[in-house]
């Protein structure tokens, strides 16, 4: 038997043509580049990087540009929102592509599962990356293992990177300095300093806002109200929706506040952000800017915000939802403690609108027995007594003189600013703690507490000045209404109207100013 015989036959680069007969076809080269930052600096790279790589292909004379894949300004960490990476890996996977250069593992991916699920989709399509920091083909044999271990480098990059700027960024909020974006924040601008300055006229827009909460319209009302005027939203957009009312009525950047990192980073790279309940630490900047709103005003807006949602009515507490489309909406009650609604009413043929205890409305056999009212002798009724005050005004005067009394002599032992003083102290020592982690769930609960009673305190503080605002309101209004109502008016009824209680031979109206008033029915 005559001995085995092996010849190696060198793999050719290319298939199909002859090299003594046909021209060599070029290859179509691609270049990827990408700066993370919009910095200036990182602007002039990324022109850098497209001027090489453009010089560099159509240097090879072997080669032909088959173009420049730039992303600007955009991370690494994942490919979601890079357009241009993406591009080319759709021209690669549609044969516009034979090779792909970049610069180096990092500026292709810091996320190695994306590194690599790229590479080997490019590797099925015998597209090569070629990297030229790293001088890795991921075409060799031993590329990929290289791949993985450079790649993994990179994400370990990435992430010290991502960690020491959350660090900076919490340094900044220890010391107060606060980055908002002020494009679409209504009432804000920002001056040369890029310091939060007040837009005179968006700032009355916010004013308009909180005034009309408090006199009792609703979110759909004052959204509605805006359209009509055509004020646009901080985004210049037609359309006011209920959502971003809250948030402004909600946002203590408007009393010259702030809260910072009201939301955090659940991992570098993803960046998906989450609400922050508690997970990582707050900051909160008091008088960081000047305000809008006072700060008594907007405490009794959210006094205003917590009782609509948690509007309940009857002896079982039933929750209701809160209507500010009429005027006497959620403030006429029955005398069960049950909630009077409007209603249209057909009476054997004769239509009314009338106001009925909501019991005898939902409940089949309600024992109660609270009149139904008439809409019109309702208002006449409400109308009656407005009038009642303004005839008898040097009386009510006097009355309105002695509640002044009783509000400014209502205890008040809450002492903020001592606990503003223990707060800073806390502060200073969370702070050590923080590095020790020893004892710091103790402080950081003693904090809550501390802030749950400042806020508190704000909270009794803003009630009182609520009332002495109402009281001199109706000072003013008695001081200057020289003639009694000839009309019901709801805007009026809105301003002074606190609650209407229906009784079977009478209402009890009381007004914002601490006064009650009976009148029969």
């Amino acid at each position: 038997m005559q001995s085995k015989s092996v010849r190696v036959i060198p793999a050719r680069s290319r298939n199909g043509y002859n090299t003594q007969t046909e021209v060599k076809p070029k290859l179509r080269v691609a270049a990827y580049c990408r700066v993370s930052t919009d910095s200036d600096e990182q602007a002039t790279s990324y022109e850098v990087q497209i001027e090489h790589y453009t010089n560099y292909i159509k240097g090879n004379q072997e080669w032909e540009l088959a173009g420049i894949y730039a992303d600007d300004g955009i991370s690494g960490t994942n490919t979601k929102k890079r357009d241009e990476f993406n591009r080319m890996i759709e021209d690669c996977m549609a044969g516009k592509i034979d090779m792909i250069i970049t610069k180096s593992i990092s500026r292709f991916a810091r996320n190695t599962l994306d590194c690599l699920k790229y590479i080997r989709q490019l590797k099925d399509k015998n597209i090569p990356v070629f990297f030229e920091k790293e001088n890795i083909n991921s075409m060799d044999s031993k590329g990929e293992i290289m791949l993985t271990i450079m790649a993994s480098l990179a994400q370990q990059e990435s992430q010290s990177l991502s960690q020491n700027v959350k660090l900076g960024i919490q340094y900044r909020y220890q010391q107060g300095e606060i980055q908002i974006n002020h494009n679409r924040f209504l009432g804000y601008t920002k001056d040369e300093n890029k310091r939060l300055v007040i837009d005179p006229v968006e700032a009355e827009v916010v004013k308009r806002i909180y005034l009309e909460y408090l006199e009792g319209a609703s979110l759909l009302q004052i959204a509605r109200g805006l359209e009509a005027d055509e004020i646009l939203t901080a985004a210049n957009k037609r359309k006011w929706r209920q959502e971003t009312l809250r948030k402004i009525l909600q946002n203590e950047k408007y009393i010259g506040d702030a809260l910072l990192q009201k939301t955090y980073t659940v991992d570098f790279l993803s960046k998906k952000r989450v609400a922050n309940n508690g997970i990582v630490p707050q900051y909160y900047v008091e008088n960081s800017h000047d305000p809008i709103i006072p700060r008594e005003i907007f405490m009794q807006v959210q006094e205003e915000m917590s009782r609509r949602v948690n509007l309940h009515s009857g002896k079982d507490g039933k929750k209701r939802t809160y209507s500010g489309k009429y005027a006497l909406s959620g403030i006429v009650y029955c005398g069960c403690g049950e909630i009077y609604r409007r209603v249209h009413w057909n009476n054997r043929g004769c239509k009314s609108i009338v106001w009925r205890c909501v019991s005898r409305l939902e409940e089949k056999g309600s024992d109660c027995s609270s009149p139904t009212v008439n809409e019109e002798k309702l208002q006449k009724a409400v109308r009656r007594a407005i009038n009642e005050v303004i005839g008898s005004r040097d009386e009510f005067l006097s009355i309105l003189q002695e509640n002044i009394a009783t509000v400014l002599s209502e205890e008040y032992d809450k002492n903020t600013a001592e606990i503003d003083k223990r707060l800073e102290e806390l502060q200073q020592e969370i702070l050590q703690l923080a590095i020790s982690k020893s004892d710091y769930n103790t402080v950081a609960d003693e904090i809550y507490r501390l802030r749950e009673l400042k806020q508190n305190s704000l909270a009794d503080n803003a009630e009182r000045q609520g009332k002495r605002q109402r009281i001199a309101e109706m000072e003013e209004f008695l001081s200057v209404q020289e003639y009694k109502m000839d009309e019901y008016d709801e805007q009026l009824v809105r301003k002074l109207i606190e609650k209407v209680t229906v009784h079977e031979d009478k209402l009890t109206i009381e007004l914002k100013s601490c006064i009650e008033i009976d009148v029969e029915i």
